[in-house]
């Protein structure tokens, strides 16, 4: 923790909280946002529904291989220099995919979108754990995620509205005007968190040995995977959103937005509770009860799926208790990554969530395709993605303190 931290932010901590929440948002707004108008992009620039996947692929791999430097890099030069840099560059790519007239064309600036849109996310988690102590930490964690739910939740709204009243390149103009508001708030705004004593000198052999540090230790790894793999079992079915909505539920893009509602509102009400819980139940029984959770509603997904066909009415409802178990447990879990390594924590915030990237890019690009045209294949590849975590949390929970 910043030992000035009082004295960096004298604004009301939900306000910080707030601000965190809008850099952490990007990444999600730039998925949602345009899935309601995938056929439309195709139909625009003559692109099949698998290089329509490709645009999610090419910035889910790119979010997930910056992710690796954004935090190492705001180690050495500080947490804001690199947000502004991050933000200017998705502001920039934004543009890009807005200008795009082919189907490579907007594969390329999504992967610069996708490059620059963790600097935020990665380096917002590093900030919280230099401005608080512990228990206010998990607090103003759980806020950011609160905060951070609404915009998943209004991004297919705005994106299905400017897409059916305006064409589908107001939604990258939408984002483009985002990305320069967004700079403006954090250059006026945001302080640099990283007090000059803890800066890590930049040179490779110093980074080598930093990610050689973090790559060697199985509880590190071990944790990382209990926060970043359950994740996939509810984002399986965003990414399929087009099909298991639209083909399964059979409901229209405009009709998207209750989907992403019940399930933004289950990480909110999950992040709300973790925040209430911080401090009054130990950490490692809060992780318990999410995996609880997370594992009833799996089961009974996937018994629902083999015995009904899936409606609207009942179909979305495990989604959404899934994602209330998840949120409840990831801030516990975030925090204890972070605290493993206190003098490097940017750089263990970039190795934590490129392992939850790189899960990200590889079921959008190759797990989604081959479930999505089956809610019971859907329902299984979910349980098994939470199950991963689970096994992971139960590795590594005797060996934390």
């Amino acid at each position: 923790m910043n030992p000035d931290a009082s004295t960096l932010w004298r604004a009301p901590r939900w306000a910080l909280a707030v601000l965190l929440a809008c850099l952490g948002m990007l990444g999600p707004f730039s998925v949602d946002t345009y899935l309601p108008a995938f056929s439309g992009i195709a139909a625009s620039v003559g692109a099949t529904p698998v290089q329509m996947q490709q645009t999610l692929s090419a910035y889910l791999f790119g979010f997930a291989v910056m992710n690796l430097f954004h935090g190492a890099l705001s180690d050495s030069f500080g947490r804001r220099p690199v947000v502004l840099w991050g933000v200017a560059l998705f502001t920039l790519a934004s543009a890009g995919c807005a200008l795009a007239d082919s189907i490579a064309t907007l594969v390329f600036w999504r992967a610069v979108q996708g490059m620059s849109a963790g600097a935020g996310v990665v380096i917002s988690r590093a900030v919280i754990r230099d401005m608080f102590p512990p228990q206010d930490a998990q607090r103003v964690m759980s806020q950011v995620t609160i905060y951070f739910g609404v915009a998943p939740a209004v991004a297919p709204m705005v994106g299905g509205f400017l897409f059916i009243h305006v064409g589908w390149h107001a939604i990258f103009w939408f984002l483009t005007l985002v990305g320069t508001l967004l700079w403006l708030a954090n250059y006026r705004l945001l302080p640099e968190t990283l007090h000059k004593a803890q800066m890590q000198p930049f040179n490779v052999r110093n980074l080598m040995r930093g990610y050689w540090h973090l790559g060697a230790n199985p509880r590190f790894l071990m944790l990382a995977l209990a926060s970043g793999i359950p994740f996939n079992g509810m984002f399986l079915y965003v990414l399929s959103a087009p099909v298991f909505l639209g083909d399964h539920l059979k409901l229209g893009p405009g009709q998207f937005f209750w989907f992403f509602c019940m399930s933004i509102g289950g990480i909110m009400s999950g992040a709300w509770l973790s925040g209430r819980l911080a401090g009054r139940i130990k950490p490692k029984h809060q992780i318990r009860r999410g995996f609880v959770v997370m594992v009833t509603v799996s089961i009974v997904n996937v018994v629902l799926n083999l015995l009904f066909v899936p409606e609207a009415w009942w179909a979305m409802w495990p989604i959404a208790i899934y994602s209330f178990g998840w949120a409840l447990m990831v801030p516990v879990v975030t925090l204890m990554v972070l605290d493993l390594v206190p003098e490097r924590r940017g750089m263990a915030s970039s190795v934590q969530a490129f392992i939850g990237s790189m899960a990200n890019g590889i079921v959008a690009g190759v797990i989604a395709p081959l479930v999505m045209h089956s809610t019971v294949m859907l329902a299984v590849t979910s349980l098994v993605m939470m199950s991963v975590g689970v096994f992971a949390w139960l590795w590594v929970k005797p060996r934390v303190t």
